[in-house]
């Protein structure tokens, strides 16, 4: 027994190095950023420096009362975008993938089919025809066509598809019938609880995909009051040089993911708890 004991000793310290070790390399880079986010420009050109400086308030001050740089509009205009997309992608593809799990219909196979060949299909693909439509649409320069294309997701519908198959038998959809459930009542109240998890998982994805995207926004808005925090972070970047403060930049980046971090912080309690549920589950 004791060999034994001492080989599980072994590999319980191995685990729980590489465990810290990767926890620390993951952390790493956000200490690094909030260090750099308190040096000066000029400390910054100096290098590398693992100890924080006191120029955390003034590079804050700096960005927040910067005139021609709207960092709250960006934030609040960030928030809402990512916000209303994690809701919206997440709601109407567990619902697509609701009716394509539980009905039965003559085009079903086409209709997966059709929508996993979207998946594969890059966006810069039909960038132009895009910013055509929605020109004409008079939505340029507009937050609304970085929130309504997130009704169609692919690949988070097909995560949700995956998750119906492994986690909702067809028996209690139609138990629901039977005590005379609507269809939408029995999505809303009994599907929705049961893939709370999956449900978290795309919504914290969705909400940071949204938040980090530049393409789009990049070719969509043009007022600086409707602007994005990815385009207002590349707008400092690409100041004049003679004007350039790197310490902004780094305020800037670290203000920019305080909200991923709270969205995650609130959504992954959902993704514990259905971990937790799927592995006392008979």
């Amino acid at each position: 027994m004791k060999p034994k004991n001492n080989h599980s000793i072994a590999r319980s310290f191995l685990a729980h190095f590489l465990l810290i070790l990767l926890a620390f390399m993951c952390l790493f880079f956000f200490y690094i950023l909030i260090v750099n986010s308190s040096r000066s420009h000029a400390e910054l050109q100096k290098g590398f420096s693992a100890l924080p400086s006191g120029s955390f308030a003034k590079n804050f001050s700096a960005v927040a009362n910067d005139g021609t740089f709207p960092m709250l509009n960006g934030i609040v205009n960030s928030i809402i975008v990512s916000g209303l997309c994690a809701a919206i992608c997440t709601y109407f593809s567990a619902l697509t993938a609701y009716g394509l799990y539980v009905y039965d219909f003559k085009l079903k196979k086409i209709a997966f089919t059709m929508i996993m060949a979207i998946l594969v299909m890059p966006t810069q693909v039909t960038a132009l025809g895009f910013l055509r439509l929605i020109t004409n649409m008079g939505m340029y320069d507009s937050l609304l066509p970085l929130i309504l294309p997130s009704v169609a997701s692919p690949a988070v519908f097909y995560f949700m598809y995956s998750y119906l198959k492994s986690n909702l038998p067809i028996s209690l959809v139609e138990a629901a019938r039977i005590d005379g459930s609507g269809e939408f009542k029995t999505f809303n109240r009994i599907v929705i609880p049961i893939m709370k998890p999956a449900i978290a998982v795309q919504a914290i994805f969705t909400f940071v995909g949204a938040w980090n995207n530049y393409f789009v926004p990049a070719l969509i808005i043009q007022s600086k009051n409707k602007m994005t925090v990815p385009i207002l972070v590349a707008t400092l970047r690409g100041a004049d040089y003679m004007s350039f403060d790197m310490g902004k930049v780094y305020m800037m980046i670290t203000v920019a993911i305080v909200p991923i971090i709270v969205v995650y912080l609130f959504l992954s309690k959902f993704i514990i708890a259905g971990v937790t549920l799927g592995g006392v589950k008979e």
